[in-house]
């Protein structure tokens, strides 16, 4: 569980952007989806307002359908991560290949992530995709451990400069796209896709579908000439990765 206290939350009249803030309509929708999914699964007493808000979000305030979602997450945790976290052990193929890291924080205090996947090596086998989808969860575990008090978001950068169809993996995006959007849902802030060959745009046309509308607004392709111009909208000189124009090493998200 990504949270074990329930913390006093503000409740004002209308709505705001603020993560420490949880206005009127929420606020009761929160308590009713708390009251209906303690009954069915204890262990959600464990899970704070914010937590509950955003499996809310998620299912546009249905507290029915968010509470589906929840419970649904809730035992998929349970059976996915039985020791509460993944090992790096358990996923030496995917570590092995540098293709994610993490440092910096936006403009709003949302910590930046950068994955690559020209260096994305797919696997033939289901073992093979069971560790991709271990390393995902790995990837938002560290990402949302890294996320400052009061924020509950993050912002990624897909740089797909090499990528090819040796590359493609429909099976493990799907997989992860499910895993970000089903068990950590309204984490994303912002994606930014950079660097997109034409050969890319095929595989994006069959996982297109799989995205839920709240994600796809969250999503940016970024023309290559106007790359750091883009990217400074958002993200300040000295949070920007060097690749990019900016002032930070890349470091891979296992050593952070």
């Amino acid at each position: 569980m990504e949270s074990r206290e329930h913390p006093v939350v503000e409740v004002i009249e209308t709505r705001e952007d603020n993560m420490n803030i949880i206005n009127e309509v929420e606020h009761k929708k929160v308590e009713l989806m708390r009251t209906l999914v303690e009954k069915q699964d204890p262990t959600s007493k464990e899970a704070d307002d914010f937590m509950i808000r955003r499996f809310l979000r998620a299912r546009d305030l249905d507290v029915e359908k968010a509470s589906t979602l929840f419970l649904k997450y809730l035992k998929w945790r349970r059976t996915f991560m039985p020791k509460g976290f993944i090992p790096a052990s358990d996923i030496p193929n995917e570590l092995s290949q540098k293709k994610m890291f993490l440092q910096g924080f936006d403009k709003k205090g949302r910590p930046i992530s950068v994955a690559f996947g020209g260096r994305h090596v797919p696997s033939k086998d289901k073992g093979g995709l069971d560790e991709f989808k271990r390393f995902i969860v790995f990837n938002l575990e560290k990402i949302c451990a890294r996320m400052p008090n009061g924020q509950e978001k993050f912002v990624g950068i897909a740089d797909c400069e090499g990528w090819g169809f040796s590359n493609c993996d429909i099976h493990g995006f799907v997989g992860g796209l499910h895993i970000l959007q089903d068990c950590y849902p309204e984490r994303l802030g912002k994606m930014f896709i950079v660097h997109a060959p034409y050969v890319f745009m095929a595989a994006w046309k069959i996982i297109y579908p799989f995205i839920d509308s709240n994600t796809k607004k969250k999503i940016v392709f970024v023309e290559n000439k106007k790359l750091k111009s883009t990217f400074l909208e958002d993200i300040d000189e000295s949070q920007l990765p060097e690749i990019y124009g900016g002032k930070l090493p890349l470091v891979p998200l296992q050593d952070c």
